[in-house]
């Protein structure tokens, strides 16, 4: 996590990426804290998580939600789409993350725009205000795990288009391994 946040620049969008049960939102919630105990502000966004649920998930990776309440927002509200986010993250300083959990949620309603249209809003939100946004995604059910490979771009579930070069970095998790790639 440490060697990732390293790698990020303000302005990237970082699309992390597994299968359930492999740990992307303690990962994605992991490098929110770092770059916190770095003098950054974060923000959380899910429609998968309730207030407790994610209290449990703080505690679970070792780190009390106490130690950062003045530096950490979490924000579960049913209007979650760029729209919103931008909304959110523009009073916040330059090096705030946002993790957003996750890409495939955001155009789920049908009165919000297309997810390349959100994800393109968002990249140029991140990159004017100088913020790193995360965007924890599924992994298709196609993705053959048994291969012991990490997922690839080509393994990210999208149910609409989207084109995957309007992220930075991709990082991907499988079985405890984390690969990290340039996106270009």
């Amino acid at each position: 996590v440490k060697e990732l946040l390293k790698q990020l620049r303000n302005g990237d969008l970082l699309l992390v990426g597994a299968r359930p049960g492999q740990g992307k939102t303690s990962f994605a919630l992991e490098l929110a804290i770092h770059s916190m105990k770095h003098g950054n502000q974060a923000l959380f966004f899910t429609l998968e998580y309730n207030p407790t649920e994610f209290l449990n998930l703080f505690k679970s990776i070792g780190e009390d939600p106490e130690n950062f309440k003045d530096t950490f927002t979490f924000d579960a509200s049913d209007t979650i789409n760029a729209d919103y986010i931008t909304s959110q993250l523009s009073a916040k300083p330059a090096g705030t993350i946002a993790v957003i959990d996750y890409l495939q949620l955001l155009d789920q309603k049908r009165e919000n725009p297309e997810l390349e249209v959100q994800v393109r809003v968002l990249k140029d939100f991140a990159k004017k205000h100088n913020h790193i946004i995360v965007f924890i995604s599924q992994i298709d059910r196609s993705y053959d795990a048994s291969t012991n490979n990490p997922p690839t771009l080509e393994d990210v579930r999208l149910p609409n288009p989207l084109d995957l070069t309007l992220f930075d970095k991709a990082c991907f998790i499988h079985d405890g391994e984390i690969q990290v790639s340039d996106i270009a």
